[in-house]
């Protein structure tokens, strides 16, 4: 059997360092599962996720020139991501119109003209409430400088 890279295959672990097990494959090659490469979790002790003896499925990550192989146990037990999934037809749209308010449905359409009648109404109200607090000493005067 030839060893490629991104193969699954199995093995026994062999033996533990500080950081890694030692999996012995099938075709009699050793390779190493860095700490990292265990579990999905953060993997303190490596003896908590592997035993000697075990038999694992692994992931080759990479061969080295010098015939060293990395193997991931965690890169073996990912499943692929599935596929984006568009929203189904009938799913509920959000309507241009509406973006300014927010998610609130519009009971009834407004014409242009009721939208233009309503924003003067606001801003006529604004004005007077500008115009009130500066005859009231508040604010500034038309020069820019503060009044005394």
């Amino acid at each position: 059997m030839q060893l490629e890279v991104g193969a699954i295959v199995e093995g026994k672990v062999t033996g533990f360092t500080a950081f890694g097990a030692f999996v012995e494959l099938e075709d009699g090659k050793k390779g190493m599962v860095h700490i990292s490469e265990v579990a999905l979790e953060f993997v303190k002790d490596i003896k908590d996720h592997l035993t000697v003896g075990q038999t694992v499925k692994v992931k080759v990550i990479s061969i080295a020139e010098d015939g060293k192989i990395s193997l991931s146990v965690k890169k073996a037990m990912e499943q692929p991501k599935p596929a984006f999934k568009p929203k189904a037809n009938n799913a509920p749209r959000r309507n241009n119109a509406n973006v300014w308010q927010g998610n609130k449905p519009v009971e009834q359409p407004q014409s242009f003209e009721s939208m233009m009648a309503k924003f003067k109404q606001e801003s006529d109200e604004k004005m007077s409430d500008l115009k009130r607090d500066s005859k009231h000493g508040g604010g500034y005067n038309r020069r820019g400088t503060n009044k005394l």
